[in-house]
């Protein structure tokens, strides 16, 4: 429980300061005045005064926001105003700029950390069937295979890709097996028995591929189409989900914070790809078009841009409110899923 709780509170610590920096880094590229920095909602329990901003951390690590000068939030004693920069009188691009800035920060993260592990960690090579690692207590291990064997064949089937050695074996009616590899440019025939797992329902010789690590080069062009055939992925489920088409449990808060924990303890790089996801994830979602979300935002910024007039403050205040109600019950409803299903 301890390590869901710490790895929630770094995931949710990471996406939170990383989408409000991209806020805070535009409004600054665009000159508008920035008076407060804050991480959690509720009342604050630190900050500090730094170049006019107020830095600080509030009870609840749920969320965050940037305070704007201009914007609806009431201003604080040592605020000092400059009305000559506040967010409402920029044109409508630098607000769109400014409010788009956040969810892309959280994608952009998500493209870095993923070029990171491929550069680092590299990926499974699931061409080559060169042996990569041996797990114990499996046939492999016992007939004498070890890393670096390039498969050549399984009783007398030729294997050219990693997996040919699944189904090769999942059509041997027999448990010998005979597996012809190169060693050192030599070939050796290793001998033994591989019997039907009724567990895994199939003949697990206990071999792993190797791992490949890409160049800094290839790794983010290679991270940025990972992100990008991931996004299609998403956004397709998500249609899907709200056509009916297909039925699936959305986590919140709860379910993300075992679902942290699980990976934390699978290992580091492990939990940086969950990493890479949530922040994929947070950051699409954001950018939906629905009120009380950037992307609800930036939907009455596109039409100010287009037919170049505003839409009425009020109301496009009263459409936010109503969405965030919304939104506040989805998350209560999702939390109670969670919560249920984590106790059944």
């Amino acid at each position: 429980m301890l390590v869901s709780l710490l790895a929630f509170l770094l995931v949710i610590g990471i996406c939170v300061v990383i989408h409000e920096a991209g806020h805070y880094l535009a409004a600054v590229w665009r000159d508008v005045q920035v008076h407060e920095f804050a991480f959690g909602m509720g009342p604050r329990l630190c900050s500090k005064r730094r170049n006019g901003v107020l830095w600080a951390i509030r009870a609840f690590p749920i969320g965050g926001f940037v305070r704007l000068e201009g914007m609806e939030d009431e201003p604080l004693p040592d605020d000092e105003p400059d009305p000559a920069r506040a967010f409402p009188i920029k044109r409508a691009w630098e607000r769109f700029v400014i409010i788009a800035g956040g969810p892309f920060a959280n994608i952009a993260l998500a493209w870095l950390l993923t070029s990171l592990l491929l550069a680092s960690y590299g990926v499974l090579d699931l061409k080559s069937p060169v042996v990569g690692a041996l797990m114990e207590g499996y046939p492999a291990a016992k007939m004498g295979a070890v890393p670096g064997d390039r498969v050549i064949s399984i009783n007398g089937h030729e294997i050219n890709e990693w997996g040919d050695i699944r189904s090769t074996l999942a059509k041997i009616e027999e448990d010998g097996v005979e597996v012809v590899i190169s060693r050192g440019g030599e070939r050796v025939t290793l001998t033994g028995e591989v019997p039907y797992n009724e567990e895994g329902k199939a003949r697990l010789w206990g071999v792993q591929p190797t791992r490949v690590r890409y160049s800094p080069g290839k790794a983010l062009i290679s991270g940025l189409a990972y992100c990008w055939r991931m996004s299609v992925e998403i956004l397709n489920s998500l249609w899907m989900m709200v056509t009916g088409r297909l039925q699936a449990e959305v986590a919140g808060p709860v379910g993300i914070a075992v679902m942290a924990g699980n990976y934390a303890r699978e290992g580091f790089w492990t939990f940086m790809m969950f990493l890479s996801v949530i922040n994929l994830n947070l950051g699409l979602m954001n950018l939906l078009p629905l009120p009380a979300l950037d992307g609800g935002r930036l939907v009455f910024l596109l039409g100010e841009m287009v037919f170049r007039r505003k839409f009425p403050e009020v109301w496009e205040n009263r459409i936010h409110i109503a969405g965030f109600a919304l939104l506040l019950a989805l998350i209560a409803f999702v939390t109670w899923k969670d919560i249920a299903r984590l106790i059944g």
